[in-house]
C-alpha cells in the first residue's frame, strides 16, 4: 500500500514519520536533534539553514531505512516546521542570510522614538491585527524583515521559512508558501488568502522577498533526482506545499475539528478551535487552517516553561544551599508531591506568569494564600499546575464564546500534558471537558503526511485524512 511521509523540522528536533495501514496508522519514524545554533550576540538567535536542510535529509534517509523495501512504495512528502522566522535565499534555494528564528528578539531593539517592532506597529496601523489574523510580534517574519531592512542588512532574493527552504532544495525549484505558514508573518490577509501588499508595503519591503501563495493540499514540485539518492526515496514523488506546525499539529490530532478543542502545551501553549468564520479581538488570534477555514487560537505564554523554572528554583536551592546538585530535573518529584496535596492546594493559588502575557508583556508570576503549613514544594507546584490550567481555560472560554460553539472534548498534545496527568486533571477540572490524547506522539509530521495524502489523492480530503486518527481517553483526564 502506498504511504506518505511528512517532515517535521523543528526547533529542537527534526522527525520523519511514514503513515501505515488504518489498524497502525505509524509505519516508522525518525528523529534527530536539530543542529545547533550559530553563535551569536545575546537577543540573536541564528543557524546554518544548510545545515538544517542536511541533517533534514539525513533523518529523511534513516527512514527511508526503516521502511526497507517499502520506502519504494512511498506516494507523498508533506513539510511542516517552526511556522515563525525566516531565511532569505537567490534563485538557486542557496541562503543570502542566516536562518533567524522565532526565538530572536532583534524586533525589540530600540530606534528613534521606540523599538523597531513599536516602528513596524505605528507603519501598519492600529487596525492591522483585523486584516492578519494576529498582532506583529517579535519573531515574526515580518519584523525580521524590517529589521534586517533597517540594518542594511536584507539582501534582494526570497523569504521563507525554514520548511519552505527544505522543500524547495527537495523539488529544485523556488520556494512556495502556504497560508498557515505566511499568516505568520504578520503580513498576511486572512480573508484573502494572500500577502497583504499594502502592509509589505508600509514596512518599506521590496514585493519581490515573498513567495507565491499555494495551499496545503497542492503539490508544489516533486523530489530531484539528485537529492533522491540521499534520502533514499524515488525521484519524482510529489511534495505538498509545507505548512505551519500548529496547524499540522491540529490536523495530527483532531479526528473531528468541528466538535472538538485542541490544546497543545510545550514550551509555550496554544487552544484552540476550528472555526468556519468567527470574530476575533486580541489576544485571541485567527490563524488559517488548511484549504478552508481558520484556528481561533489564544497563545499562552505559561507552558511547560513554567513548570521548568519551578524546577530549576528548587535545583538551584538544593545547589546553593545544600550543595547538593541534582544531575536530572525533579519534575516526577515535583508531581508526586503535588499528587499528594489536594485539588485546591488547600487554598494556595498562583499566576503562572514568568514571561507575562502576549497583551501585557510586563506582568509576572505570583503565589497567593501560603501559610506555614502550605508553604511547601507539593503546594507550589500543585498550585502552579492548577494556575497554568486556569490559563488555558480562561482562553477556551473566550474562544467558545467566538465561535458560538461548545466543544465536546479537549484533545490534548505536547510532552507537558502526556507526561504529567496531573496536569491533565486540572485541566479537565478547570474546563469541564474531557481530555482525549492522540496515539500517535508526532502529530504535526502526522499531520504534514495527511495533507500530503490528499494532495497526491491518496485521501479525498482533510476530513477523510483524519479518519486516520486514534484518541485515547485517559481515566484522570475526565472532568470529576
Amino acid at each position: 500500500m502506498a504511504t506518505c511521509i511528512g517532515l517535521d523540522i523543528g526547533t529542537t528536533t527534526i522527525t520523519a514519520l511514514a503513515l501505515g495501514a488504518d489498524a497502525e496508522p505509524v509505519a516508522a519514524v525518525e528523529t534527530r536533534p536539530t543542529p545547533e545554533r550559530l553563535p551569536r550576540a545575546a537577543g540573536r538567535h541564528e543557524w546554518d539553514a544548510n545545515a538544517i536542510a542536511a541533517r533534514a535529509e539525513e533523518c529523511l534517509a534513516a527512514l527511508a531505512g526503516r521502511l526497507g523495501d517499502r520506502a519504494g512504495d512511498v506516494a507523498c512528502l508533506g513539510v511542516t516546521g517552526q511556522q515563525h522566522g525566516v531565511v532569505v535565499v537567490d534563485a538557486a534555494v542557496r541562503p543570502l542570510t542566516p536562518f533567524i528564528n522565532w526565538q530572536d528578539r532583534r524586533g525589540d531593539e530600540p530606534c528613534e522614538g521606540g523599538s523597531l517592532l513599536g516602528e513596524a506597529a505605528r507603519r501598519l496601523g492600529p487596525d492591522a491585527w483585523r486584516r492578519a489574523g494576529c498582532t506583529l510580534a517579535t519573531g515574526h517574519l515580518g519584523l525580521t524583515l524590517f529589521a534586517l531592512a533597517r540594518a542594511d542588512a536584507l539582501p534582494a532574493g526570497t523569504a521563507c521559512s525554514i520548511m519552505e527552504f527544505v522543500t524547495a532544495r527537495l523539488v529544485g525549484g523556488r520556494p512556495v508558501t502556504e497560508p498557515t505558514c505566511a499568516a505568520a508573518s504578520g503580513l498576511f490577509s486572512i480573508a484573502a488568502r494572500d500577502w497583504d501588499r499594502a502592509a509589505i508595503a508600509a514596512l518599506g519591503l521590496p514585493a519581490a522577498l515573498f513567495p507565491e501563495v499555494r495551499e496545503a493540499t497542492t503539490v508544489v514540485g516533486r523530489l530531484a533526482p539528485a537529492d533522491a539518492g540521499r534520502v533514499g526515496l524515488v525521484a519524482g514523488i510529489p511534495l505538498a506545499a509545507p505548512l505551519g506546525d500548529q496547524q499540522a499539529g491540529f490536523l495530527g490530532s483532531v479526528a473531528d475539528r468541528r466538535t472538538s478543542a485542541h490544546l497543545n502545551v510545550g514550551t509555550g501553549a496554544q487552544v484552540s478551535m476550528f472555526v468556519a468564520e468567527a470574530g476575533f479581538a486580541p489576544p485571541l488570534e485567527l490563524r488559517p487552517f488548511p484549504v478552508t477555514g481558520g484556528l481561533l487560537t489564544g497563545a499562552v505564554l505559561c507552558g511547560g516553561w513554567s513548570y521548568q523554572v519551578l524546577d530549576g528554583f528548587f535545583r538551584a536551592a538544593g545547589r546553593d544551599l545544600l550543595g547538593t546538585a541534582a544531575a536530572t530535573p525533579l519534575y516526577d518529584r515535583l508531581t508526586e508531591l503535588a499528587a499528594a496535596v489536594p485539588p485546591g492546594a488547600e487554598g494556595v493559588v498562583c499566576t503562572p506568569l514568568f514571561a507575562g502575557t502576549r497583551a501585557d508583556p510586563e506582568r509576572r508570576a505570583a503565589w497567593s494564600g501560603l501559610s506555614a503549613a502550605t508553604f511547601t514544594p507539593g503546594h507550589l507546584a500543585r498550585a502552579l499546575l492548577e494556575g497554568m490550567a486556569r490559563e488555558y481555560a480562561t482562553h477556551l472560554a473566550e474562544i467558545r464564546t467566538r465561535a458560538g460553539t461548545q466543544p465536546a472534548r479537549i484533545v490534548a498534545t505536547g510532552n507537558a500534558l502526556r507526561k504529567n496527568p496531573l496536569l491533565r486533571a486540572a485541566v479537565a477540572a478547570a474546563t469541564g471537558l474531557p481530555l482525549a490524547v492522540p496515539r500517535q506522539r508526532e502529530e504535526a509530521a502526522f499531520g504534514a503526511a495527511l495533507a500530503a495524502g490528499v494532495a497526491a489523492g491518496r485521501f479525498a480530503d482533510l476530513d477523510a485524512a483524519a479518519r486516520l486518527v486514534r484518541l485515547d481517553e485517559p481515566a484522570e483526564s475526565q472532568p470529576r
